[in-house]
């Protein structure tokens, strides 16, 4: 007798952590652009004061780390956040809800 074994089930192949994990390397490239562009146009001179140090790999680390962290989970956060949306129907926003403030004026004029 043989014990069949469970299929291997990657990670990436259930849709919330594809998800998270696409999302994630988006927030890394853009945090990637941002710490090479930091470094490129040397504001307040940071790219010279980072390579002055001797151990310059841990200064640009943190940086890295930071606005990986940053962006990453910003990435991430909008794309959990934009599931529930429905599709556009062509009506614009709000579906015909009223603000409170235009509730409230619309109630007082009527009296």
């Amino acid at each position: 007798m043989s014990n069949p074994q469970p299929p291997h089930r990657s990670l990436l192949r259930i849709p919330l952590f594809r998800l998270l994990a696409i999302n994630l390397a988006i927030g890394a490239c853009a945090a990637a652009l941002l710490v090479g562009g930091l470094l490129w146009l040397n504001p307040g001179r940071l790219r010279e004061l980072i390579f002055a140090d001797s151990s310059p790999g841990v200064a640009l680390g943190l940086l890295l780390a930071s606005f990986l962290i940053t962006f990453g989970s910003a990435a991430m956060g909008s794309a959990i956040m934009a599931q529930g949306r429905k599709e556009d129907s062509g009506k614009g926003g709000g579906h015909g809800s009223r603000l409170a403030v235009q509730e409230v004026t619309r109630r007082t004029r009527t009296r």
